[in-house]
């Protein structure tokens, strides 16, 4: 329902979901920011959620023919990604994330290349701005077992004809020093002139990551304060791996080298045992969890419920994907809340603890602090069947809310989202350039696919043997 311009426009303002219910309140508009677009009647007021865990993904993966796999055979299917601008491709990311009500995420960069880290980011930097949203910008650190657990691409050579290995050898990484690597990361949060941006350490995974790296990195971070954002656990090999590697436990080793802290996020953390996560609790570490992606790559669920009964902070992140493949946050909020429900007369997963995780862990996983950022929700649309209009609108939200109800969203006062509609950059038209550039690079990748294929196959058989 509209109203005039000059009419008052009632609704909802909603505080605290899960611990009170909505306050009606008379004229939403006077709540907006000065020169917002006037909302409709019955509208809801909150927090906008934020994402604490992605990749940027412009052009999800399912588009270069990435299928859902187990983790460890899926990772090869990355290769198909085109070769595109940094900017346009998280400009199209940020601009679907903003689109849905999201007011910040962290974005793990992808780059395989050091040489050209400072550039990249600062165009993912860019996008960010432009879009309107806060960025954690994790930049990857890593040096150790490319390919493979324990041993790297040698391990996969039994499994591979000498054509494929011949061809797929000439893309065996070369790491940079640890000390260059981490002083690339500091150059990078040197040069970033955006507030709304917090540069992070992003060592993209233990199994990827020497000690000296690791060690290192929580030098650094002990030093200058700066923030950690790692994957952890994802995977049952990972698990296996990291066990054979560190007989103590990569948590207790990530701990007697001060590497939990305050600073950390871990992402995933489905393989964490009970012991764990009452120790990165106790360190004040969070964890950004991600169950559309871990049952789409097969890694499983993670003990979220138990783990924030130990007191684990978290946040949820879509990790570029999301249920439906459409990078939409509510819904993924949805799926968490579904999957810790748990079989009780009494829930003990709260949805209180899962809006707060949302709207107020996220914002410190991307470094952003506590915020006051906002979204407007088309509500009535959500009830419009409704026989009692007094219903938790918590438990609405998160049996319904879609990034189609979104209806506007507020960052730093700015208005990012009005009447549904991105405001800040043209979507249409940055995807479509995104595609362009991606159809331009079809050569490349027809001819990758066969060697791709063949090392999604010489993973599997070599972890099968685990």
């Amino acid at each position: 329902m509209t109203s005039s311009a000059s009419e008052a426009v009632p609704g909802r303002v909603l505080d605290l979901p899960g611990r009170q219910r909505a306050a009606r309140v008379d004229d939403l508009t006077a709540l907006l920011p000065q020169g917002a677009s006037r909302p409709a009647i019955g509208d809801l007021l909150m927090a906008a959620p934020f994402n604490a865990h992605d990749h940027g993904y412009g052009l999800r993966t399912l588009d270069f023919g990435s299928v859902d796999d187990a983790l460890e055979a899926w990772i090869p299917s990355l290769r198909l990604r085109p070769r595109t601008d940094p900017y346009l491709e998280t400009l199209v990311a940020f601009a679907r994330m903003a689109k849905g009500g999201i007011a910040g995420t962290i974005h793990c960069h992808n780059s395989l290349n050091a040489d050209r880290l400072m550039e990249e980011t600062l165009a993912v930097v860019r996008a960010a701005g432009d879009v309107g949203i806060l960025l954690g910008l994790s930049c990857p650190l890593f040096d150790f077992d490319a390919w493979a657990y324990d041993g790297g691409p040698e391990r996969l050579k039994p499994y591979l004809s000498e054509a494929d290995w011949n061809g797929l050898s000439r893309t065996i990484p070369r790491y940079a020093p640890v000390e260059a690597q981490i002083a690339a990361v500091d150059a990078v949060a040197a040069a970033n002139s955006n507030p709304l941006v917090s540069v992070q350490y992003g060592p993209i995974g233990p199994q990827w990551c020497s000690n000296a790296l690791l060690e290192g990195i929580a030098e650094a971070s002990a030093l200058n304060g700066r923030r950690i954002h790692m994957h952890l656990l994802e995977s049952p090999r990972q698990r296996q791996w990291l066990d054979r590697r560190f007989p103590q436990g990569i948590v207790t080793y990530l701990d007697d080298i001060g590497f939990l802290s305050p600073r950390l996020a871990v992402a995933h953390g489905v393989q964490l045992r009970p012991d764990e996560y009452a120790l990165l609790a106790e360190r004040g570490v969070q964890l950004a969890s991600n169950p559309t992606a871990n049952l789409r790559l097969r890694s499983g669920i993670a003990p979220l419920r138990d783990a924030v009964a130990k007191g684990l902070k978290f946040g949820i992140g879509l990790d570029g994907t999301g249920m439906d493949d459409d990078q939409d946050l509510w819904r993924e909020m949805r799926v968490a809340y579904l999957l810790q429900g748990d079989r009780e007369l009494t829930r003990g997963f709260s949805a209180a603890a899962l809006f707060h995780a949302a709207t107020s862990t996220a914002t410190d996983i991307i470094g952003a602090g506590k915020r006051s950022d906002r979204v407007v929700v088309d509500y009535e649309k959500l009830i419009e069947d409704s026989l009692f209009d007094d219903v938790d609108e918590a438990e609405v939200l998160l049996a319904r809310m879609t990034a189609g109800h979104v209806r506007a969203l507020y960052v730093e006062g700015r208005e990012i989202v009005a009447a549904g509609r991105l405001m800040t950059v043209d979507f249409n038209a940055a995807r479509q350039e995104l595609m362009a550039q991606a159809r331009a690079d079809m050569p490349r990748l027809r001819q990758e696919r066969g060697r791709v294929r063949a090392l999604a196959e010489a993973s599997r058989a070599y972890y099968a043997g685990w």
